[in-house]
């Protein structure tokens, strides 16, 4: 048996190795959620929406969380990603 002295933090109780809280989050609640999507968000769904033959899924009005949740539906569509 080995003592340990109360300030020892185990691993398992380390915050550095456990999951931060918004380390997944869904992206209806992300901060920035309803902020233009990204340029690299734009060119990959422009090329899963062709790859999936569904231009109408390319939209360049979308927020980042509306490219998200679509690239992840069309990712799945398309198969990338896994």
């Amino acid at each position: 048996m080995t003592d340990r002295h109360p300030t020892d933090n185990h691993p398992s109780e380390s915050p550095k190795v456990e999951p931060t809280s918004n380390a997944v989050k869904a992206p209806a609640d992300w901060t920035t959620g309803d902020e233009p999507m990204t340029g690299a968000q734009a060119s990959y769904l422009k090329t899963l929406s062709e790859e999936a033959h569904d231009p109408k899924a390319y939209d360049t009005d979308l927020t980042k969380a509306e490219a998200s949740e679509r690239i992840d539906a069309l990712q799945d569509t398309t198969g990338r990603g896994r």
